[in-house]
């Protein structure tokens, strides 16, 4: 029996995009616990220092938000494989520019092309779903993507803060080194997989970040599922966000024990999203697990909100093993209800909104720690930023229920893989 081109392509494919992911989140990793010391090399207070902090990770949001479609758009019109070593390149000399900045206003400058740059990550996502054949191994691979990020999300922190304690700018030029790796990798590895045949031209109309949106909602009638996406996205990134400076309001944790608890979620992130994810997806179908995973969250969120005691985060953590799959679930019923030939607008649109909620959490978290910054360690009020990201992940879980009741009601399915194939 002759063996399918088709298949052992996607099979040999699908670890380098594995392997981008963890290289792009490690790179981006490893900066985080030295950007806000490196940003205190700049200024002269303390104050000055957390506002240029928030300015420069608003910059790299912003960025973000609107080159995902842009670079989407392009990888629809000339494949993915020139977009994302264009964002190898460009990531590269954002963390050397960084590391070497020698004011302020370079920093914001290269952290808002930076912001651009890891744009690529909505291009590795529309590659998966070119190599993909049905929506359960779009799922399944969208899960294992996941891993990816949380894998990264263990080793970058950890590594950059012992490079940090040698040299802060030795992170970002090990950053930068680790894209330039990518970028070689792509160039005698990385197959194109998106043929000729089913491109579509660019057009700087759907590459506008709010007209891409606004596609994305009429998407197959998704709009629902879009706003479910975005609150969830907005639930996790406050609580990221909020993470750190609530453990030591509460705890009094310190560095150390902020960095263990954050490595916990990655651990569980890469346990479920790379090793369970196949099995969920079997026994439930992707519908019934974006729900329990909203679910899970939601109550998860009220248990940290009432947690009077350091170790009772990581009880929680283990117990939310579902509520790690959400966003990959989403994301892969939103792309099966794409076709084929604008797969990469398509999960631009969705980094977008991801990038749009990182601009907004800020604005809602900030105040929420000020709400309770002067309570007392046991007053169940100081719970209130994570009842509030429990507000955010249950009108999620309502939107994404009106969504999939109204899809049976029709007899609405996500699209075969014939379909999908155009």
């Amino acid at each position: 029996m002759t063996s399918n081109p088709a298949k052992r392509d996607s099979n040999a494919a699908m670890p380098f995009i594995m392997l981008t992911v963890l290289i792009d989140m490690m790179s981006v990793g490893l900066t985080v616990p030295v950007l806000a010391p490196l940003m205190g090399s700049f200024t002269t207070s303390q104050a000055d220092q957390a506002f240029w902090y928030g300015v420069v990770v608003v910059a790299f949001a912003i960025g973000n938000f609107f080159a995902s479609p842009i670079l989407g758009a392009l990888s629809d019109a000339y494949g993915r494989r020139p977009v994302l070593l264009l964002g190898f390149c460009g990531l590269a000399l954002n963390f050397f520019a960084t590391g070497f900045a020698t004011a302020l206003w370079m920093l914001v400058a290269v952290r808002l092309v930076g912001g651009a740059m890891q744009a690529n990550g909505a291009v590795a996502n529309a590659y998966v779903a070119d190599i993909t054949a049905t929506p359960e191994e779009r799922a399944r691979r969208f899960g294992m993507l996941g891993a990816m990020f949380g894998l990264g999300f263990i080793l970058g922190p950890v590594v950059g803060g012992l490079l940090g304690s040698i040299h802060l700018q030795l992170p970002f030029i090990v950053a930068g080194s680790l894209a330039l790796i990518n970028l070689l990798y792509g160039c005698f590895v990385l197959p194109e997989s998106l043929p000729p045949e089913r491109r579509r031209p660019f057009a700087w109309r759907m590459a506008n970040p709010f007209t891409s949106l606004r596609a994305l909602a009429r998407l197959d009638g998704n709009g629902r599922l879009v706003t479910a996406f975005a609150l969830t996205t907005l639930a996790q990134t406050i609580g990221f966000i909020i993470w750190v400076i609530y453990g030591n309001f509460k705890f009094g944790w310190g560095p150390q024990e902020s960095g263990w608890s954050l490595a916990a979620i990655g651990v569980m992130s890469v346990i479920v999203q790379g090793v369970l994810l196949k099995s969920l997806l079997k026994a439930l179908g992707s519908h019934r697990l974006a729900m329990a995973g909203m679910f899970s969250a939601s109550v998860a969120n009220v248990l940290y909100g009432l947690a009077n005691e350091g170790w009772m985060f990581y009880a929680i953590i283990v117990a939310n093993g579902l509520g790690y799959i959400v966003t990959s679930t989403i994301q892969s019923i939103i792309s099966s209800s794409a076709d084929a030939r604008s797969q990469g607008n398509t999960m631009g649109a969705v980094s977008s909104i991801g990038s749009l909620m990182a601009v907004v959490a800020p604005l809602l978290g900030a105040p929420l720690l000020a709400l309770i910054s002067e309570m007392p360690r046991g007053d169940w009020r100081m719970g209130a930023p994570f009842y509030f990201c429990c507000l955010l992940q249950a009108s999620a879980a309502a939107f994404a229920l009106w969504q999939f009741r109204r899809d049976r009601g029709r007899g609405a399915a996500p699209k075969p893989a014939a379909e999908a194939a155009g």
